[in-house]
């Protein structure tokens, strides 16, 4: 692997280029500051909410019935994933400027971002294998424990995720470790190779296995023994609806990611054009854990019966409340009538 000189590189709202117009940096800042303002007054809260709504519905049906569904377990360490991702977004506060730290601090915060972002990903086709495998029961006696070990499966995908990061993490490059910088969670400093790698593992290679998971399900004839589609349709619509989002979302970010790398190769700075896209692609790509909490939470059937039950305990305690005031009314009033006897 060649060591990459970085030194070079900057925003382009940080940098002196006089080609750079005054004006265009204005708007393009503005811009910025008006997504990341929309993201942190709407998407945060509503996805944090929708996130402690499904943890508590959930950990309240492991409590009463001391186990959760497969498709639960898996949606349970998504949820916290996506959690996590949210909590990270908070770099983006300082937008339009950035968070400045070294670039060792700024190596290791994006390190425990990137664990995040590969165990959603590759949770994403746990799910997606869990369905094809329920349609499809494995033959093997491998696949079969694996299948019956949903807990061995998430340690799994978290281990990869783990040692991925590492990977990608050290494409970071070590050369002024302890010099300041403003920092993404996907470092500007990083070289070349961090954001092919990072698409590689974290776009690419899980698109082709969520495709081929679709085509099996779908073309393949199911064995008489699995449950029909009709059974399974509703939690197979909340992952599909994931899916969907999560693609369409990291692919803009992935796209932009890309686009940067080319500026990197080609050693140029790019224009506010590029920052501000970059920026937006970071946002879209957080606003993407907001949302998919927030299906998970309207279309998974024991969210559902959750929430539902969550509305009717506090409509009782509304009307008791309101009962209990009618009740002394009434009260007051007789005892009012006996002082003025």
């Amino acid at each position: 692997m060649i060591s990459h000189n970085m030194t070079w590189i900057r925003y382009p709202s940080h940098s002196f280029d006089p080609s750079i117009g005054i004006e265009e940096l204005i708007v393009s800042q503005n811009v910025i500051s008006r997504f990341m303002h929309c993201y942190i007054a709407f998407f945060v809260p509503t996805g944090l909410i929708a996130g402690i709504f499904i943890l508590t519905i959930f950990i309240k049906n492991y409590l009463r019935h001391s186990v959760l569904e497969k498709l639960d377990i898996f949606l349970f360490y998504f949820t916290i994933s996506n959690i996590v991702m949210i909590f990270f977004s908070f770099t983006v506060i300082t937008r339009p400027d950035y968070l400045m730290a070294t670039q060792l601090g700024c190596g290791a915060l994006s390190f425990f971002f990137n664990v995040s972002y590969f165990n959603s990903q590759y949770l994403l086709i746990l799910m997606l294998l869990a369905f094809l495998l329920n349609r499809f029961p494995p033959r093997t006696v491998l696949m079969t424990k694996a299948t019956q070990s949903p807990m061995l499966c998430v340690g799994f995908v978290l281990t990869c995720a783990f040692c991925i990061s590492l990977v990608v993490v050290a494409l970071l490059g070590t050369d002024n470790y302890h010099k300041e910088t403003g920092c993404q969670l996907d470092p500007l400093f990083a070289w070349p190779e961090y954001e092919i790698t990072k698409f590689s593992f974290g776009f690419g290679i899980p698109l082709f296995f969520q495709i081929l998971c679709f085509i099996l399900f779908f073309v393949k004839k199911a064995q008489p023994e699995a449950p029909t589609l009709r059974e399974t349709i509703q939690a197979y619509l909340a992952v599909l609806t994931i899916t969907i989002t999560m693609f369409v979302c990291r692919l803009f970010y992935n796209i932009m990611i890309l686009s940067r790398t080319t500026l990197k190769i080609h050693k140029t700075i790019g224009t506010s054009k590029n920052e501000l896209m970059m920026n937006i692609a970071e946002i879209v790509l957080f606003s993407e854990n907001c949302i998919s909490l927030i299906f998970i939470l309207c279309l998974h059937k024991p969210c559902q019966a959750g929430i539902l039950k969550i509305l009717m305990n506090l409509t009782k305690v509304c009307r008791k409340d309101t009962t209990n005031n009618h009740l002394e009314i009434p009260v007051t009033d007789i005892h009012g009538e006996n002082g003025s006897h």
